[in-house]
């Protein structure tokens, strides 16, 4: 009986953990424990909790927890989990940009569920989404940089932020890999504007606060 109870709860913790992966959870703010289910879509990497925490603990300390007046974007959108965590903790504005239809739509119901009417929903490519943007003249007060690892897309995005950030403005970036040239003496030309204000690693997952160098 003893090794047939032992695979049962094996199962059903494979089982648990498996649901778990297929949601994450709001940490802070109005819709504080709120769950968001993860929409099916291949690829799909929610930020780790334990990631989230720090760096919203990074924000509010400089924000001095004034969310209120805050333009949010998040470019790479794909869960919402950074979008609707800001959201929660009362950002004015909040645009999520995801190119997958599916996870638009998927976002869009999340939207709706908790009544985020301060949030918007853009279903594009990132890059471009975010050149339209700038040549508008719109500007946020965080970006959050979370793309698909290892294809390129930090490298690609930043210079493009540069007319997106206002002055004192904050972006989020989270890689696979360090971000090479903060951690070496040779700075790539994409990094040159920026200069990190926070960093730190979780596993495989290294995350920056980057501002504006001066």
């Amino acid at each position: 009986m003893k090794p047939r109870q032992t695979v049962k709860n094996s199962r059903a913790k494979a089982g648990a953990s498996k649901q778990r992966s297929h949601q994450v959870r709001i940490i802070g703010g109005a819709w504080k424990r709120s769950v968001l289910p993860v929409a099916a879509v291949e690829g799909l990497r929610p930020t780790p909790d334990r990631v989230r925490e720090t760096v919203f603990n990074w924000l509010n300390h400089l924000m001095d927890g004034a969310w209120s007046g805050l333009a949010c974007l998040d470019l790479f959108a794909g869960t919402g989990a950074l979008g609707f965590e800001a959201a929660s903790r009362g950002a004015a504005e909040t645009v999520l940009v995801e190119s997958s239809p599916v996870a638009a739509r998927h976002l869009n119901a999340i939207k709706e569920k908790l009544h985020a009417d301060k949030v918007s929903v853009v279903q594009g490519d990132a890059p471009v989404v975010a050149a339209r943007m700038a040549a508008n003249g719109k500007q946020f007060d965080i970006i959050f940089l979370d793309p698909p690892y290892r294809q390129g897309w930090i490298e690609r995005t930043l210079p493009t932020c540069v007319g997106l950030l206002k002055q004192d403005g904050v972006i989020y970036a989270e890689s696979s890999a360090p971000l090479t040239g903060f951690h070496e003496g040779e700075m790539p030309e994409w990094l040159r504007p920026w200069e990190v204000i926070r960093q730190d690693r979780a596993g495989a997952v290294h995350y920056y606060l980057l501002k504006m160098a001066e």
